[in-house]
């Protein structure tokens, strides 16, 4: 039988060569990771006795992919507070949907969408107030006027 011999460490020389310059990247392995969050972006009085409020929401899929919501609430003042009289929640369908709501978030509301927000969106949500059914027209009116206003940045 041969006998084996440890080495110890100082007998194996090893040689340090210069590193090539270069890029290198790290692209996280496992599971994604999603961070619900509500973002008050906008409250606006547009006329007297009334405001709204607008938010953004992000939600998650079971599967950790971002859901991303407008959410419109239009107040009436009754006395000495506002009553919420007509809620609104936009979820966006398309990917240009989904980016104009992101951007909102993190950029702001523009010009072009408080005007949109102030005028078609105010008006096809203040028609519904007193509405307990909103008729399929009023709810494709006020889809279409929160998707131009997601979508009008992108």
């Amino acid at each position: 039988m041969s006998t084996r011999h440890a080495r110890s460490r100082k007998s194996l020389t090893t040689k340090t060569r210069p590193v090539a310059a270069g890029t290198a990247s790290v692209v996280k392995v496992g599971r994604k990771r999603c961070r619900p969050f509500l973002l008050q972006v906008m409250v606006f009085s547009p006329e007297a006795g009334y405001k709204f409020e607008v938010v953004v929401e992000k939600g998650c899929t079971p599967d950790n992919d971002p859901i991303w919501k407008l959410v419109f609430d239009l107040y009436k003042q009754k006395q000495d507070a506002f009553d919420q009289i007509v809620h609104v929640s936009f979820t966006a369908g398309s990917a240009d949907e989904n980016e104009g709501v992101k951007r909102m978030a993190l950029e702001g509301v523009s010009d072009r969408q408080a005007d949109l927000l102030t005028g078609p969106v105010y008006d096809a949500a203040k028609s519904l107030e007193g509405v307990s059914t909103p008729a399929p027209s009023q709810t494709e009116t006020i889809r279409n006027a929160m998707s131009t206003v997601a979508t009008v940045n992108v």
